[in-house]
Formats: C-alpha cells, sequence, structure tokens
C-alpha cells in the first residue's frame, strides 16, 4: 500500500503548468529519491498512466479514469445541463460546483458562456481554499476540529496583493459567512476576478458543496454581485441539495 500512495503522490505532481518533468523534478516534486520515482513511473508506464518524451514524462489520458467514477457517481451531466449551464446562462457568466479537499477546493463541476481573463477553471481544477469564496464557504461548514486543522496545515500565500492571508483576518471572514450564508471575495485569486459562492447542504443540514458564480469586476462590483444573484444562487443551491441528495459522496464530503 505504501507503493500505492507514492504512485498517487508522483501523478498528483503533474499540472497545467508542468505537463511534462524529468525524472529529477518528479522526485523533487513529490519529496521521495530518485530511485523510487523512477520505480513508480516505470509501473505507471506499464499500465499505461504514464509515457516518455526524451527525458521528459507526461501523463496519459488513462489518468482520467481515476476520476471518472467520482464524477459518474455525482451524475455531473445531469447536474450540469440543468443547472450550471441555466445559471451560467442567465448570468452571461461562469458558475460552478466544488468541494474541499484538504487545503484546497476543487471543481467537480462548472458551466460557462464568458472566458475570464487570467484565470480558466474546469472540473478538476484545484485552488487555495483561503483565496476563494468557495474555500470560505466550505470552511464556515467545517467542524470545530477539521477547521482547526485547516489553519495548522494551510499555507496562506498571497497570489495578489489582496490575498487576505493573515489568520486572525480569515477566521474573522469565515465567522461572516457563517453569520450571513454567503461570501463574496474579489481580486484574491486572481486579478479582475470576482465571485459570489453560497453552501449545497445535505439532508441533516451540513455544507458538503459550494456553488458560485463569478464574473469579471470590470463588469459588476461586489455589492452588485450580492444584490443580483445571491437570491438566485440559493434558488440553485436548493435544487442541486434536493437533486444530490442520494449521492454518496454528501456524507464523506462533510468529513473532509
Amino acid at each position: 500500500m505504501g507503493g500505492l500512495a507514492k504512485g498517487l503522490a508522483v501523478i498528483r505532481v503533474f499540472t497545467r503548468d508542468h505537463a511534462a518533468m524529468s525524472l529529477s523534478e518528479i522526485a523533487r516534486t513529490a519529496g521521495m529519491p530518485a530511485a523510487t520515482a523512477r520505480r513508480c513511473l516505470l509501473t505507471l508506464e506499464e499500465l499505461g498512466y504514464v509515457t516518455r518524451n526524451g527525458r521528459d514524462f507526461l501523463l496519459r489520458p488513462k489518468v482520467m479514469q481515476l476520476g471518472a467514477a467520482y464524477l459518474e457517481s455525482i451524475d455531473i451531466e445531469k447536474l450540469t445541463k440543468t443547472h450550471l449551464e441555466e445559471l451560467a446562462r442567465i448570468t452571461s457568466d461562469s458558475s460552478a460546483l466544488c468541494v474541499r479537499d484538504g487545503v484546497d477546493v476543487v471543481y467537480v463541476a462548472r458551466a460557462s458562456v464568458r472566458t475570464l481573463l487570467r484565470l480558466e477553471a474546469h472540473v478538476g481544477s484545484r485552488f487555495p481554499a483561503h483565496a476563494t469564496s468557495t474555500g470560505r464557504v466550505l470552511l464556515e461548514g467545517a467542524s470545530a476540529e477539521r477547521l482547526e486543522w485547516y489553519f495548522d496545515s494551510a499555507k496562506f500565500e498571497a497570489l495578489t496583493d489582496r490575498t487576505v492571508t493573515d489568520q486572525a483576518r480569515l477566521r474573522s471572514l469565515v465567522e461572516d459567512c457563517r453569520r450571513a450564508g454567503y461570501s463574496v471575495v474579489q481580486d484574491e485569486l486572481a486579478y479582475g476576478i470576482v465571485a459570489l459562492a453560497v453552501p449545497v447542504l445535505d439532508g441533516k443540514g451540513r455544507v458538503v458543496a459550494a456553488l458560485n458564480t463569478s464574473s469579471h469586476s470590470r463588469r459588476i462590483t461586489k455589492t452588485k454581485l450580492v444584490r443580483d444573484r445571491l437570491p438566485m444562487l440559493q434558488l440553485v443551491s436548493r435544487q442541486i441539495s434536493a437533486d444530490l441528495a442520494t449521492a454518496p459522496w454528501l456524507s464523506l464530503s462533510a468529513q473532509v
């Protein structure tokens, strides 16, 4: 099982910015000896998850199978067609459903009719929770124990000069989100992006996902985003909650 963990760690080092990496780069990023990384890569190559281009290694499409079962279990096509695409059409912007994975948020569904400058998310995109509206919504729904784990574990990097990195301030913003029922963030993940998020609840009232709508700050202010879209976002959140009530991942997501 230790070998499985190391193999998954090797797969996770590949990103959009690092799609092709040498053995030494992979070993350094994964934090393991080069010999260990090499054994993992040879096994992954034999299984069809990795290929080579000269000295560099790249992921193969077969890796997508690892996430396909999760997406199918929440009926992602129905979710996108019936809710997110309609929300994106009405707002002429982007909408997404995110869950928390450790210290990050991960996009599990997304729809857009507009491309945001400087940053374009997709299903599987991962962003630090502290700099996103969805992240703060998901932290708001975490238990006290898991919230403390988050603040002990996360690295609060400043992605722009507007990113809140002070822990006391972040705790206050999470508490504000708990009271208000939503979070709105501008220019913290990337300049020009403003986003509003609300929680998606399970049958027991636990926060299991976050639904957001995002735009460019040149088009809409934070205040106007909340005023114009919050009721609509809350309605869609209730609809998604009802549709996903029987999804097996909901009870688990509330504990992550």
